[in-house]
């Protein structure tokens, strides 16, 4: 009987899979692999024959402070909608990137985060990562061309209702190219 040499992959594969398995570290594991992806991955915009168009529209929404309030998306102005939860590790992953972009284009694209959550969760978890971003909770039915089975979802809007983005997973929305992007709709 030939005796089997344990190699150092094989030891550090089943460390990796039990803290996986164990829910104290799977989390943190997650978000970790999801941010090497938002480092690599930019979204994508789609082909022009393939943009869909969204009828313009106002999203019903209550945000942070409890007050109730009428987003216009698909008329006038680009906007940026994203479909997360507190949660969600490839949601976490991606924030940093989202809130870079919003420190520099919130005053001219519409920043709408949606999530289900209990809004208290989300202000806990926002306060401590220190976010300065436009969350809201939404109030009406999600437009059917905007709904998706998972999250996150984002999508770049232009001003008259083209569906420039549509991104589901991990993505790194503080690329230059979405950037590149954002100046070329607010220009038009």
């Amino acid at each position: 009987m030939k005796k089997r040499k344990i190699k150092i992959s094989d030891i550090i594969f089943v460390v990796f899979i039990l803290l996986l398995i164990i829910p104290q570290t799977r989390t943190p594991i997650q978000v970790a692999v999801n941010k090497l992806k938002v480092a690599i991955w930019s979204p994508s915009i789609e082909d022009e024959e393939d943009q869909n168009e969204v009828t313009p529209f106002q999203y019903a929404v209550v945000d942070l402070q409890g007050e109730t309030q009428s987003i216009s998306v698909g008329k006038g102005k680009v906007t940026f909608i994203s479909y997360w939860a507190t949660w969600c590790p490839p949601c976490i992953a991606e924030l940093p990137g989202i809130q870079e972009l919003y420190k520099d284009y919130g005053d001219k694209v519409n920043f709408v985060l949606l999530t289900q959550e209990e809004p208290e969760r989300v202000q806990r978890f926002i306060e401590k990562r220190g976010y300065e971003l436009p969350i809201y909770f939404p109030q009406m039915q999600t437009p059917e061309i905007l709904q998706e089975n998972s999250i996150p979802t984002n999508y770049v809007i232009d001003a008259t209702g083209k569906i420039i983005i549509k991104e589901t997973g991990a993505a790194d929305w503080n690329s230059k190219k979405i950037r590149n992007l954002l100046d070329e709709l607010i220009e038009k």
